[in-house]
């Protein structure tokens, strides 16, 4: 898989959007793909984190018939955890401080969240 190319995008998130301290990709199943984040950070442990708040966030829009997931944002008095939906494999996870321009943050998701696709397209394209 092209770690680097991923991980390229998520340094590009974050130097776009002001507030961003950390990005990654992972899988659905939590499983880590690519991160850009602070050493404080354990990569692994957000990606879990990120799965299991995709999938109580499927359930929930499901239950209450919202149509289909977009994105969550949990906000604690530290700052920011957002979780974007990719496709049906693979998720988007940014940190942020206090200062994170949420509206911002959700515009320039959307276009890394694009690019990511076509990234893990091509990987599983060479990969069959």
């Amino acid at each position: 898989m092209d770690r680097e190319t991923l991980a390229d995008e998520l340094n590009d998130l974050r130097k776009q959007v002001s507030g961003v301290t950390g990005a990654l990709i992972a899988g659905v199943d939590g499983l880590l793909i690519a991160a850009d984040a602070e050493d404080r950070i354990d990569p692994g442990a957000v990606s879990a984190l990120g799965a299991a708040q995709l999938g109580l966030s499927l359930t929930i829009t499901s239950a209450v018939d919202q149509g289909a997931f977009r994105h969550a944002v949990v906000r604690g008095s530290g700052g920011y955890l957002a979780v974007y939906s990719v496709d049906s494999t693979a998720l988007l996870v940014v940190l942020g401080d206090e200062g994170l321009d949420v509206t911002r943050l959700h515009r320039a998701a959307l276009l890394t969240i694009e690019r990511v696709r076509s990234i893990l397209a091509a990987v599983i394209a060479n990969a069959c």
